[in-house]
């Protein structure tokens, strides 16, 4: 079966689960999103079990190698469902051992992976090509922090290079908060970024399968989308639609598909962008193995166009069919 037709017998709930072969569904890891991942892998796997996919799940921790081996012995992995956040799953390292071992895996590839992960490459890229991103500085010491701010201003934003789910982030407005942030993020990642605080309104744009699914308004009671009100708190609004006019949506969905397509992110994402006051987006960042957690935003997205959660999760494996 090629991928295409693969995709309209999920969409006409008539799929063969057979087809996918055994599926390794790697979730938990071994950095500060590892709470998160474990709720995803949890919901994927459920999802996968459900839809009759012969599917096992595998917390990937300091011995993953050893119990791969393991489940190879037993049977053959098919293929991988990465749904690993952060560092050591989102950042190109699994993707990379899952290429060498000749496995299919969902999501993006080694590079993009990397690109996405990595805060600072992805402005830097971004700016090249013209896309819209916030100013920022990137600080290597306290030393940095007075001259970021100098040049910057306040509000400012701070951000760990390498990490997600707003791990490690702060909003400051004094070069002693500024200072203290640095320190406090540098508890995550060698790497800070303090990126100019922009005053508007948050949006989140998913991408399945090249298609750019319905943007998310989001509204939060904190100073900004954090990890308390992405993952805990009962708050959060979440609008779909977003409320933009006609122009305006398709400005941001256009922006959305050009930041993935310059990451080469592939199979599945999720694009986080501000608003300003004048009407400007600006990116801000790129997930490549978002949250499938009940608090989740592609479910959200995906949901508006008619996919339940079951039938996403079918959507994205089918990707690693790609690599077979």
């Amino acid at each position: 079966m090629n991928h295409d037709s693969l995709i309209q017998s999920i969409l006409d709930n008539r799929v063969n689960p057979a087809v996918f072969g055994r599926v390794a569904v790697l979730f938990g890891g071994q950095n500060a999103e590892r709470e998160v991942s474990l709720k995803s892998g949890a919901a994927v796997l459920a999802a996968l079990q459900r839809m009759g996919v012969n599917a096992f799940g595998m917390d990937v921790g300091a011995n993953f190698l050893g119990e791969w081996v393991a489940e190879q012995a037993k049977a053959k992995i098919d293929r991988a469902f990465i749904i690993l956040h952060g560092r050591g799953g989102e950042d190109g390292s699994m993707q990379g051992l899952l290429e060498c071992a000749g496995i299919p895996y969902t999501g993006s590839g080694v590079l993009a992976s990397s690109l996405a992960m990595d805060k600072l490459r992805s402005k830097q890229l971004w700016l090249a090509l013209g896309l819209p991103t916030p100013r920022y500085a990137a600080l290597s010491s306290v030393l940095d922090c007075q001259a970021a701010a100098e040049e910057l201003g306040f509000p400012l934003m701070v951000k760990p290079v390498h990490e997600g789910s707003s791990i490690g982030m702060a909003k400051v407005e004094t070069l002693e908060a500024l200072n203290a942030a640095f320190v406090e993020a540098r508890k995550y990642d060698a790497q800070v970024l303090v990126e100019q605080w922009i005053s508007g309104t948050e949006f989140t744009v998913s991408m399945l399968g090249g298609e750019i699914l319905p943007p998310i308004r989001l509204g939060t009671p904190h100073l900004f989308y954090d990890y308390h009100a992405k993952y805990l708190a009962d708050d959060t609004q979440y609008q779909i639609p977003c409320g933009l006019d006609e122009v305006q949506e398709a400005e941001l969905r256009a922006l959305s598909a050009r930041a993935c397509e310059s990451l080469g992110v592939t199979g599945w994402g999720r694009v986080d962008l501000m608003q300003d006051q004048a009407g400007h987006f600006y990116l801000l960042e790129v997930n490549t193995a978002p949250g499938m957690t009940d608090h989740s935003l592609v479910p959200m997205a995906a949901k508006a166009v008619g996919h339940d959660f079951d039938q996403l999760v079918l959507l994205i494996l089918a990707h690693s069919l790609k690599r077979d």
